[in-house]
Parts: structure tokens; C-alpha cells; sequence
């Protein structure tokens, strides 16, 4: 079997291969512990320090999938971090095999892992990966939005003001957008979400990936807005929305003010209609013929 890039895949491997002194990002079930990859589980009884975001979401798992973990387990999160790379980089640059893993889905992901691999990279150590279930490439799969273009944005901050800024931001952001969010917080996030792209923009919630009471609503924001008014929501919580639509660029002539400005503040004539013709999605040489059959 060939794989995407079009070699032959390689065999399965224990997690020892590629020899000691490593760190190993891997992936753990975001919902159905039945998603625990061979690799995964091969790794977390064999390494000599796991690493783990919430040691008693670790001892769920082994339990649930039948397994001991043998090394030493390590509590690593985002408000010990800083403190504790360092420890872990010198065991790595011992020799040992540490793997991180964090409560679900893919570490350094919008969880902790990014100091360590910014670290070990710095350090010249060797790091890879487990991959596995993925919580933001599971709700675009599912969304029914367009997936060949993407952008994952985490979580939306808490404050109206800066959620409104980041929000603003991504005005003209043409691909799909994928957020997580609480539920606590879902209807405040979808009524900034209608307010600022509007509330007929496609999107689609999807609650309790994996688990037994999974669920996808997909609609407007309009429609999706009313749900979460009506419901009691639960559960963790992607949101997926489509990308703005593509702008009418109108006529060459429209834009030969916005040229003209721009020569006011002492920008050359070619450079104004270079400017403004990207921005606007119109010809450049048509553009220059109406700035010029203007004056």
C-alpha cells in the first residue's frame, strides 16, 4: 500500500524505534477510548516518562484500555510548564524516551507541548509524533463546510472587547474557521459570531465528538444562535464556520477615488493602481485606463 505522498508505508513499529533519547507527541482518544491507536498504547507501557496534562484523565485511560503504565508519570500543564521543560529536556538528553500526552486529541494543539518541543528543537533533541484523533479535524469533517481550506483559531478570549477585535479580524477570512468553546459560553460566542459575519453565515456545532451522545447541528448562525437559546448545553463543543464569501469587486471605475487618494498622500500613480487593484480583485491595466479617463 502506498500512502498519499506516494511511498510504501512503513511496517509497524514498536515505540522504541529510531532509537533512544526522544520525545514522542501523542495523540489520545477525544471521546471513545476505542480510538487509542496500537502505537499509543505501546508507548505509554513501554516509555520511561509519560508526561501528561491531568495524571487522573491518564489513569482513566490506562484503566479503560486495560494497560500499566510502567515509567514514571510526570504532571506537565500550562501552569507548570516553565518550570518543568527544563527537567524534562535533561532526561531526554539522557536518553530516556518521554511521551506527552494530553486529555484528549493532539499535543501543543491548543494544549500544552509547545514549550517542550520549542525547547527540544533549541536543544537540537529529537522529537515525533503518534498521531491520532483530532478533535478540530474531526468537527470539519463533520461540519459539512467546504475542508480544502482551513484555519483552526482555538478559543475565542472571554472579554466582549478583545473577542470582538480577534473577531474583526478575521472579516475577510475566506476559509473555513474552526473555534472550540464551553458551553457556558457558546450562545454568548454565536451572537458575536452573527453580529460580526452575519446571520446567514453556514456553520455548524458539534458536541461530544466520539462519545455516545455525539452531536452535530449545522445551519446559519441565525438558526444555531436559537438552539443554544432553547438548549441546555453540554459537553465539549467545536464550532465550525464557514469562510466569508468572495466580494464583488465591481467596476474599474469604482475604484479610481481610492486611487486617487492614495496619490494625494504622495504615492506614485502606478503604485496607487497596483494597490488598490490587489485589495480590490480588479485588473491593474483596466484600472490605470479609468483612473486615466477620469482626469
Amino acid at each position: 500500500m502506498e500512502s498519499a505522498a506516494g511511498q510504501d508505508l512503513e511496517p509497524a513499529a514498536g515505540p522504541w524505534a529510531g532509537g533512544p533519547g526522544r520525545i514522542v507527541l501523542a495523540a489520545t482518544p477525544i471521546g471513545n477510548a476505542g480510538d487509542a491507536t496500537y502505537r499509543l498504547i505501546e508507548l505509554l507501557k513501554t516509555a520511561d516518562i509519560v508526561a501528561a496534562e491531568d495524571t487522573r484523565r491518564l489513569h482513566r485511560l490506562v484503566t479503560n484500555l486495560g494497560i500499566t503504565v510502567a515509567g514514571r508519570i510526570i504532571s506537565y500543564h500550562e501552569h507548570n510548564e516553565a518550570a518543568k521543560t527544563g527537567e524534562l529536556l535533561d532526561q531526554v538528553r539522557s536518553g530516556k524516551t518521554l511521551v506527552m500526552v494530553t486529555d484528549a486529541g493532539m499535543p501543543s494543539v491548543s494544549d500544552p507541548g509547545f514549550r517542550l518541543v520549542e525547547g527540544a528543537v533549541a536543544a537540537g533533541l529529537t522529537v515525533t509524533a503518534a498521531p491520532g484523533p483530532s478533535a478540530v479535524l474531526t468537527a470539519l469533517a463533520l461540519s459539512g463546510l467546504p475542508t480544502d481550506r482551513f484555519c483552526f483559531e482555538g478559543f475565542l478570549p472571554r472579554k466582549a472587547g478583545e473577542r470582538s477585535s480577534r473577531l474583526a479580524d478575521l472579516d475577510a477570512e475566506r476559509r473555513t474557521m474552526v473555534f472550540f468553546e464551553a458551553p457556558h459560553r457558546l450562545e454568548p460566542m454565536l451572537r458575536a459570531l452573527r453580529e460580526r459575519f452575519g446571520a446567514d453565515r453556514r456553520a455548524a456545532i458539534c458536541r461530544e465528538l466520539t462519545k455516545t451522545y455525539e452531536e452535530v447541528i449545522r445551519g446559519t448562525l441565525r438558526e444555531l444562535l436559537e438552539w443554544a437559546e432553547s438548549s441546555e448545553v453540554r459537553g465539549e463543543i467545536a464550532v465550525v464556520v464557514g469562510g466569508a464569501p468572495e466580494r464583488d469587486p465591481g467596476k474599474p471605475e469604482d475604484h479610481v477615488a481610492a486611487v486617487n487618494a492614495l496619490i494625494g498622500q504622495g504615492i506614485r500613480l502606478k503604485e496607487a493602481v497596483a494597490a488598490v487593484a490587489e485589495e480590490a480583485r480588479v485588473s491593474k491595466r483596466e484600472l490605470y485606463s479609468a483612473v486615466l479617463a477620469a482626469r
